[in-house]
């Protein structure tokens, strides 16, 4: 199950077809969807979990408590809107497509995915540019 929730920033829509899209990612990697709950908040929220649970004291787009147990697919996954907000206008994207870009990211994260080294971030790009490719973006 995808569930969404919005902590202090105004709500924004998320559509059935996201979570189908989300879904299908998943399925694809060859994992089954547990319990996946996004958490959508502000800058200085995602940067209070930052720094209380990783001790780094800088702002980012997501973070992931990954609960994942074999193939299922569990987690809370934070999202900060304006990081996404800007950053998709410094990368010259529209809001919805970065803003699933991000979606996508936390799960491939939980599917294995790491994006530390050069190759691992070029990687973890192509696959994030194939799940955006079948949503249509």
């Amino acid at each position: 199950m995808i569930q969404y929730f919005f902590e202090d920033v105004d709500p924004i829509e998320i559509t059935t077809k996201t979570s189908e899209w989300l879904t299908k990612l998943i399925t694809l990697e060859e994992k089954k969807v547990g319990k996946i709950n996004y958490i959508f908040l502000s800058d200085e929220g995602l940067l209070k979990i930052n720094r209380d649970f990783l001790q780094h004291d800088y702002y980012t787009d997501i973070i992931t408590f990954d609960y994942v147990k074999g193939k299922i697919i569990s987690a809370d996954i934070f999202v900060s809107l304006p990081r996404i907000s800007d950053n998709a206008i410094s990368h010259a994207k529209d809001f919805n497509s970065e803003l699933h870009r991000v979606l996508a990211h936390g799960l491939l994260h939980l599917c294995g995915y790491k994006d530390k080294t050069d190759e691992e971030k070029s990687e973890m790009r192509n696959k994030e540019d194939f799940y955006l490719n079948i949503l249509g973006f």
